[in-house]
């Protein structure tokens, strides 16, 4: 039996705490329990917290808290062989609490916690005294708390009050300029309601003009009627006057008939004369004769398709280019796409532009190379070769309608050769007189 130092004993078994145990407190006793619980046996320990016995000290902590502070409450068994735990662990804090006299520099939450358990005399007031210092140790924490967050809100008060000095020198800049061009607006406007007033006398001034010249034009429609009916009267008498001399020149007539067959006899025996003096040649000549067509016996674009060479003989596009005044039109994109697909198309095109340069240079042919606009990603920077046009579709026209209408553009008569393999292409320009010639055909000829 522990002793005050009156000599009395120091058991405070009889002591009651008249208020909710601090939480700090608290916390540290059920700590002081979770320390010593895993050394007791499964016997020692109170039915509720059997359960616990094998969880992990900071798991029984967590979920056994609540049963281990009740426990130590209520049984004062448990809550003595705990405090034994206690007195085995922490020897010098259980020796100052018995004595009374607990160490000045412990943590007061520590020495209460530790009464709690010990239950020496006067720990009532231990634990009353160690919650009202936890107590006042929050107040303190708080009132720190409350004194930075105080700080901080007079820093941001401040920042507050710059940044809406600057925004209201800001705003005072975009009025002055506001204000600046309201008043250069004003001015406009003032200048404009100037014109309009100008506009507006103009205007009547107009109108003035106008009145006079309509008043003007109702004098002369005036005048004009009178002069018409003045003209109308004339012109009854002039009908009757006409009449009279068609009466007259009836009963005449056959003396003119007589002096206009006499002229005509005359001119007839000079026409003659002249004729013989100037020894004319009878006329040979016909006007049907200046019709361009194919006659008899003579060779047409589509003559030239040799019974002795093939469809596909390099000779039948000779024979074609050797009329007189043919024309050669490609299909660019259906020939090098049918000879040489795998280059890209700038290439194709120098390629076959270099290929027909040549060709109109041994043959003399007018040679128009037309490709597909819509093959195009961007213009095409290209100096055409000497002998050679190159045509673009526009957007929206497809190569064979430009083919179509070169084809069209050219007079009934002339030889016109257009290389395609499209199928449609070769009908519509043979439709319309032209020969068409497959690219397999033109790809011999210039390799």
């Amino acid at each position: 039996m522990v002793e005050t130092q009156g000599g009395e004993p120091g058991d405070g078994a009889a002591e009651v705490l008249d208020r909710p145990l601090p939480d700090g407190v608290r916390r540290r006793v059920v700590q002081i329990v979770s320390d010593g619980f895993g050394s007791l046996t499964l016997g020692e320990l109170p039915a509720q917290l059997r359960q616990y016995a094998r969880f992990t000290p900071s798991r029984r902590v967590k979920f056994a808290g609540n049963a281990m502070a009740a426990a130590v409450e209520t049984d004062p068994l448990f809550r003595g062989r705990i405090g034994d735990k206690l007195r085995d662990a922490q020897p010098e804090l259980a020796g100052a609490l018995d004595a009374g006299s607990p160490p000045p520099a412990a943590d007061p939450l520590d020495v209460a916690a530790a009464a709690y358990v010990l239950r020496p005399h006067g720990w009532v007031k231990l634990v009353t005294a160690a919650g009202e210092e936890a107590q006042r140790a929050d107040a303190e924490r708080a009132d720190d708390e409350s004194r930075a967050e105080l700080e901080r809100l007079h820093e941001e008060l401040a920042r507050a009050r710059e940044h809406t000095r600057a925004e209201t020198e800001r705003l005072r800049t975009e009025l002055d300029a506001a204000r600046r061009e309201t008043e250069a607006l004003h001015r406009k406007l003032r200048s404009a309601l100037s014109d309009v007033k100008r506009g507006e006398a103009a205007l009547r001034k107009v109108q003035a003009e106008m009145d006079t010249v309509r008043a003007e034009g109702q004098t002369q429609v005036s005048a004009a009627e009178s002069e018409t009916r003045r003209l109308k009267a004339r012109l009854g008498e002039a009908e009757a006057a006409l009449e009279a001399t068609r009466k007259a020149a009836r009963e005449g007539r056959s003396v003119e008939d007589m002096r206009v067959r006499l002229l005509l006899d005359t001119l007839l025996d000079a026409t003659q004369g002249l004729r013989r003096e100037l020894a004319l040649p009878p006329v040979s000549a016909r006007p049907a004769e200046t019709v361009d067509a194919v006659e008899p016996g003579r060779m047409t674009p589509k003559d030239i398709a040799n019974r002795a060479l093939s469809e596909h003989d390099p000779a039948v596009l000779d024979q074609l280019l050797a009329l007189p005044q043919a024309h050669l039109v490609v299909d660019g994109y259906n020939v090098t796409k049918t000879g040489y697909p795998q280059m890209p198309l700038e290439k194709q095109r120098l390629r076959l532009l270099g290929q027909l340069s040549q060709l109109a240079a041994q043959t003399g042919a007018e040679t128009t190379c037309v490709f597909d606009g819509a093959e195009l990603a961007a213009p095409v920077l290209l100096a055409p070769p000497r002998g050679v046009r190159v045509l673009f579709s526009k957007p929206g026209v497809t190569a064979d309608e430009l083919i179509r209408q070169l084809v069209r553009a050219e007079p009934p008569g002339r030889p016109v050769i257009v290389v395609s393999t499209d199928r449609e292409v070769a009908d519509g320009v043979a439709r319309a007189g032209a020969r068409p010639v497959a690219s397999v055909v033109l790809l011999k000829r210039v390799s």
